[in-house]
């Protein structure tokens, strides 16, 4: 009878080494594209390993991050309710629904014609944080097709806004231009 208890706990103790190690390797994984600027594939891991791995606030954060620098920015919504147990999980979580909320906001005033201007929100370097503080301060908008900013800090780089339609959804276009030339296009929906 000892054998068998023996045997299960060595059973039990070999399948914990081997989860830790292929949870290890998924969050390096992760890691390891994120570092190398693939957000999209850190993104994706983290998705697809999210529902494993919910409490551990270092992984959900490292997740967000990617999707955020990926713009899948709904993605970002089940972490900022999960992420409370430290204060830097807290200041992430801030960081992660500010964004959202602009994005959501901007989308409504642009579909909807919602007037923005005398919201007064937190503000982050993020590209769609940016272009929200230049469409909110520009005050109430007539409604067009295409908005252009120029960036408060760099005279060089500047933005289009735009919508687009796609498939019967409608999307946010934000392009990104150094020296008229452009850098990166941003898609939101």
């Amino acid at each position: 009878m000892n054998y068998n208890i023996k045997k299960l706990s060595s059973n039990i103790f070999i399948s914990l080494i081997i989860t830790t190690s292929l949870y290890s390797n998924q969050k390096q994984s992760m890691l390891s594209s994120y570092q190398n600027n693939k957000f999209k594939q850190a993104c994706d891991i983290g998705y697809e390993n999210f529902n494993k791995y919910k409490k551990d606030e270092e992984f959900i954060s490292l997740y967000a991050m990617s999707c955020l620098e990926a713009d899948y920015i709904n993605r970002l919504a089940t972490p900022i309710a999960i992420l409370r147990n430290s204060a830097e999980s807290r200041a992430n979580s801030a960081y992660f629904s500010v964004i959202l909320m602009q994005k959501k906001l901007l989308y409504h005033a642009m579909i909807d014609d919602y007037d923005l201007s005398s919201l007064k929100l937190p503000t982050t370097e993020h590209v769609l944080s940016k272009v929200f503080d230049l469409y909110v301060n520009a005050g109430k908008h007539k409604k067009q097709d295409l908005y252009r900013f120029n960036d408060s800090d760099d005279k060089n780089l500047t933005y289009k806004l735009y919508l687009v339609d796609n498939k019967n959804i409608k999307k946010i276009i934000i392009e990104e231009f150094y020296n008229s030339k452009m850098i990166k296009q941003h898609t939101y929906w």
